[in-house]
């Protein structure tokens, strides 16, 4: 199964690159009816490609659920990518609790603890661990992975500056001209952290009894990417209030569609997008976030020439390798990011890196072995974080594209 979904990787990335190439070689002389054929027909093969991959990993996640574990390996033998030691002390811990751990194993931890605040009943985890649970995180919703990603060791709220001025400017001055006063206007964001948490993870006694699976990384697994989506959510469209203020909420209008585009967006209004965001943010690197459904609209888009606007990545996270291009700028797939509808803020643009993603890195995890659990044949597993969102940029850095109301 590994080696089909390996083979049809590389023969969807070889097939996006093929794809890529053909638009830049012929794109300055782009005859529709001759090569937007036969460049539609890549994408289909991608699609293709896609939807088999998917029904592979598919079926290898209904596999992992019955049985009651994602990476059904050795435990430990293959490690998670984190120190052997702590991993190992930390599964120890999770299988058989506070008693299990002896004095020495008890010392290296609070050693190596990402936090010297622990918690009553529970493990404050290792810094180790810790590193591992960020990059966890990172892989869920897509915001983690444009932001600005700020660790604090305290939960305290922060005041981060703010300033607009991009449209500030210097003067000439005469000999021995005074210098005129333009006193810039200062503000703060202030960044809050909320405690998060995963809601209880029962496992089978019987689970944690079975050597043969990795039971550290089943339970992390799950109570990481609990986090992590609700999380994103909130640093995607959070309010302000109780919450983080997501990244959709603070942006501003760039653009609204005009009336009957309550479920469509147009190649001119993705133009307008782009320059509603003032350059000096876009030579910074500027990123599409969308949803899924919404790319699914903007890939049938074509420019005046009838070109396409979407150029599909290959190798997405390898060194070397291209993301998916949307009028030559990154796009990335937020699914939180609102599906077009009536009023929708469907489609946000700018340099998303503007965007400050706070963790406190301590990750409280705490284990329930008590009757009401024990009764069940069960252990409860319960995992804290804190983590706070905003976006202090006041200056435009990021806008957003609004489906009509009608």
């Amino acid at each position: 199964m590994k080696n089909s979904i390996q083979a049809l990787r590389e023969r969807r990335n070889a097939l996006a690159k093929e794809a890529s190439d053909f638009l830049n070689i012929h794109n300055e002389a782009w005859n529709a009816a001759e090569h937007a054929p036969k460049y539609d027909a890549m994408l289909d093969g991608i699609d293709d490609l896609d939807s088999q991959i998917t029904r592979i990993n598919a079926v290898n996640d209904r596999m992992a659920k019955e049985a009651l574990d994602e990476q059904l390996i050795s435990a430990h033998q293959k490690n998670l990518g984190g120190d052997k030691k702590q991993t190992a002390i930390f599964a120890k811990w999770i299988r058989g609790g506070d008693k299990a751990i002896s004095d020495t194993e008890w010392a290296d931890i609070r050693a190596t603890m990402s936090t010297t605040t622990g918690s009553e009943g529970g493990y404050t985890v290792q810094t180790d661990i810790a590193k591992t649970i960020a990059e966890a995180l990172k892989a869920t919703g897509g915001m983690r992975d444009v932001a600005t990603v700020l660790q604090t060791s305290m939960g305290n709220s922060i005041s981060y500056p703010n300033s607009n001025g991009t449209s500030e400017e210097g003067e000439i001055l005469g000999e021995n001209q005074l210098s005129a006063d333009s006193d810039p206007e200062l503000g703060v964001t202030t960044i809050a952290v909320y405690k998060y948490g995963s809601k209880v993870v029962a496992v089978p006694i019987e689970l944690l009894m079975d050597s043969a699976i990795d039971i550290e990384s089943f339970v992390r697994q799950r109570l990481v990417s609990r986090i992590a989506r609700i999380t994103n959510k909130h640093y995607t469209i959070g309010t302000g209030t109780g919450q983080p203020m997501g990244l959709v909420t603070a942006a501003a209008a760039g653009k609204v569609g005009a009336s009957g585009q309550t479920a469509t967006i147009t190649y001119d209004d993705l133009v307008d997008l782009q320059h509603s965001v003032n350059r000096a943010y876009r030579d910074l690197g500027a990123t599409f976030m969308m949803s899924d459904s919404a790319l699914k609209v903007i890939r049938k888009l074509k420019d005046g020439q009838s070109r396409p606007i979407f150029v599909p990545g290959y190798e997405t996270g390898v060194p070397g390798g291209m993301p998916d291009t949307l009028l030559g700028d990154r796009l990335v797939i937020n699914d939180d990011i609102p599906a077009m509808a009536a009023n929708a803020k469907s489609v946000v643009y700018g340099s998303l890196k503007s965007y400050l993603i706070r963790d406190v890195m301590s990750y409280n995890l705490m284990r329930f072995d008590d009757s009401a659990y024990a009764k069940k044949g069960q252990v409860g597993f319960l995992m804290f974080s804190r983590n706070g969102g905003g976006l202090p940029d006041v200056g435009g850095a990021v806008k957003y594209y609004q489906n009509s109301a009608t």
